[in-house]
This record gives structure tokens, sequence and C-alpha cells, in this order.
């Protein structure tokens, strides 16, 4: 439809409001949009004044995050840790603890960080103090002097020791299995090469000490020692494993009865008597030390002779049979020696 339109005067008369007179339209010729004078626009309200303006998708989202707290997610009790180097990492304490006596003399440290401890528990003490003092006493008996008798004892001793710590390196990874808590070596607590290192130092000052009481007794001590490391490696598993503790005892008589004092000494040859019980006592000692192994032994699948006994006997039994055993081979030797002497 046609518009009409008509000027009419404003406020002012500079001012003029154009006005459209437009008659209502029906439904069909409605305009898509009618323009709005001022007055309608200041005249209509919206119908909800408070409703705040809106905003982007984005927007509020970026609001709700500001607006709300994040809480810090906290593990679940039973929730298993993924870190399992952090189970296994033993806790260790920041300063060494220094208490009593023994931390003052340790300066603070444990035992396990102490090697000369590590290497006293490795050399298998207890054998090697109990062979000494016996070795000492016999030369004391046989008539020797005081200080041919401490020589005899410090060399023993030493020997004892190196046997000792070949042992622990031999059998390292065999303790390690069975879980020996006793055994520095197969713990970690103390390096291989730091043993063989004391095995070193120990047999050259074992040279000298042995020397002392003659060229021939050291020879003889030696060989000893040797028969006995090697029996530590060599058919130490089957029927024949007492046959290194019955040689390295038989040649003992020998070592005391060619000693003498200043390394000059020739001495003379054992009795046979003495060197058969030597030997006898040996294999005693191997029985007695055996029981207490047997267990791990069995599981290695060692078929040595004190595992078949013990199998057939029982332990109890077989460590009171050997025990009684080395017992009479002793009394036989003193009985033997009190009559015969140690040498020809």
């Amino acid at each position: 439809m046609a518009k009409m339109q008509r000027w009419r005067p404003g406020r002012s008369s500079t001012e003029r409001t154009l006005v459209e007179e437009t008659p209502d339209p029906g439904p069909e010729d409605a305009p898509e949009s009618a323009p709005e004078t001022a007055a309608d626009i200041t005249a209509e309200e919206p119908d909800d004044a408070d409703e705040a303006p809106e905003v982007s998708a984005d927007e509020a989202d970026d609001d709700e995050l500001a607006a709300e707290p994040v809480e810090e997610s906290e593990p679940a009790e039973d929730e298993p840790v993924d870190d399992e180097d952090e189970l296994e990492r033993p806790v260790l304490p920041a300063e060494p603890v220094r208490t009593g006596l023994g931390g003052w003399l340790l300066g603070g440290r444990t035992p396990a960080d102490v090697v000369p401890l590590q290497l006293l528990q490795a050399a298998h003490a207890k054998q090697a103090v109990t062979t000494a003092l016996a070795m000492g006493l016999v030369a004391a008996v046989a008539g020797r002097p005081a200080r041919e008798a401490g020589i005899v004892l410090l060399t023993v001793l030493v020997g004892q020791t190196i046997l000792g710590w070949h042992n622990d390196i031999v059998d390292r990874q065999r303790d390690q299995a069975h879980g020996l808590t006793g055994k520095p070596i197969a713990a970690g607590r103390l390096e291989v090469g730091t043993a063989w290192y004391a095995i070193v130092v120990a047999f050259l000052l074992l040279v000298p000490l042995a020397t002392m009481t003659g060229a021939w007794a050291a020879m003889y001590y030696a060989a000893s020692l040797a028969v006995a490391m090697l029996g530590n490696i060599v058919l130490r598993t089957g029927v024949l494993s007492w046959w290194s503790w019955a040689a390295s005892y038989a040649l003992l008589p020998a070592y005391l009865s060619y000693g003498g004092w200043g390394g000059q000494a020739v001495g003379e040859a054992p009795e046979p008597a003495i060197v058969a019980l030597a030997a006898l006592l040996g294999v005693g000692i191997h029985f007695m030390r055996a029981v207490w192994g047997l267990v791990a032994d069995h599981e290695d699948g060692w078929t040595y002779l004190p595992l078949k006994l013990g199998l057939k006997l029982g332990a109890t039994r077989l460590l009171a049979l050997s025990t009684l055993f080395t017992v009479a081979v002793v009394v036989a030797m003193i009985v033997v020696g009190a009559r015969v002497g140690l040498s020809r």
C-alpha cells in the first residue's frame, strides 16, 4: 500500500518530525518490521528489568570455573601406588645416629658400614679361633716354648681366616639364594673384591709367621691350607666331600713336629698314628659342621655322605653321633700322644 506522509511542526520551529501515517495493516499486508519512534522506544520497558545481560557460553564457563574453588584431589586409601621403586627403596636415616659406646667407637656408623666388622663376620671367626687355640695348646703340650706356641696360634688363626673368606666367596650365590643374612658377601655388605684383597694381605702376613717356626713347617702348613681351599671347590657336593678335611687335618701334625724357632728348625716326622687320628678328626668336624646345612644342601641336590646319613638317621641323631665320634678321636689322640709323643 502507498504511504501518506505529512509534515507537522515539531516542538521548535527549527525541528520537525516526520510522522508516517500508516493505516493498520492487515495480517497479510503487515510489514516485516515497523520502524519505532523515539516515544515508543522510551515507553516500552523490558519484561524483566533485572535480567542479566547475555553472555556467551565460553564466558559463562570461564566465570563458573573462576568462581568455584578448585579442590585438590587426594588418592584413595586403597588406590594402588604405581611407583614400585618407591615401595622397594629402603628408607635410610638422613644422618648417622650416634648412641652409646658402640656408636662412639664406630663413629656413628652402623656395623654394616664398617668393613673390618664385615670381614670378621665373613671369616668364620668361631671355627678360626677354636682351631687356633687347639693348635696352640697342642704345641704347648708337646713341649714347645711359649713363644713358639704363640706363633703357631697366630699362624693358624690367620690361615683359618683366609679359609673362611674363601669359603664365603665360593658360596656367595648359594648363600644369597637361601637368604642367609649372616653372610656379608652374599648379602652385599662386603664386596668380593674387598674380600680377595683381604686374602692377599692376610697371605702376605701368613708367610713370615709360618716361616718363623721353620721352612719345612711352613711348607706343610701352606699345603694344608691349599688342600682346604681346594676342597671348597672340588668334590664337595658328592660322597668324597670328606677328602679335603681328612687331608688338610692330616698335614697339621707335620707342621707341629717339624717346627722350631728361628726359621732354621728341621724337626722330625710325625707319628703315623697321630697323622691317622688327625685325618679322622677332620672327618668328624666335617660331619658336625655339615649338619647345620643339610636342608639347603638337599635343596641344591647335593649327595655328600653327611646328607645321606642325615636322611636316614635324622639331623639330631647325626649331630649326636658326629659329636661322639669327634670326642672319641680327640681322646684317642691324647692317649696316643702321651704314649708315643707327637714325632718319632
